[in-house]
């Protein structure tokens, strides 16, 4: 009797189904331009004494909690990964005006989670091997 060979893949770790090293990434990063964001909110409060007030000083909160909400988002809804990406990337851009780029790390580390979330694709379907069909001998 002849076995028809079956190939077989080498047995990997299943990959991740998720992008978590952009999510953790976008995460730290995004806990950094919130503090950057709470520093400068402090300083517009104190010089909000000396008659200066705007509202542009409480943007590097509202972007610090942003970028910590995308960073989520990348952990539970991996399909918009691209978006998420994309957005983590302008927030980080941003964050250098409004939130002093969350100390510069803040900056560093969302913008690289975001390219890591638009470079991320998702895993593919391992194969399916099955045992080879046993092939009957031809008649003489």
């Amino acid at each position: 009797m002849r076995r028809v060979p079956v190939f077989r893949r080498a047995a990997l770790p299943p990959p991740m189904a998720r992008p978590v090293a952009a999510a953790v990434l976008t995460i730290v990063g995004g806990f950094f331009i919130l503090l950057g964001g709470l520093s400068v909110a402090i300083l517009g409060a104190f010089l909000s004494f000396f008659g200066i007030s705007s509202y542009v000083f409480v943007l590097g909160v509202i972007l610090g909690l942003l970028t910590l909400l995308i960073g989520f988002l990348m952990l539970l809804v991996p399909v918009g990964h691209s978006v998420l990406g994309a957005i983590a990337i302008v927030c980080a851009l941003a964050s250098i005006v409004v939130a002093l780029g969350g100390f510069v790390l803040g900056f560093l580390l969302t913008l690289v989670g975001g390219i890591l979330a638009v470079m991320w694709r998702r895993p593919r379907e391992p194969f399916v091997t099955v045992p080879g069909r046993v092939v009957p001998p031809t008649p003489p």
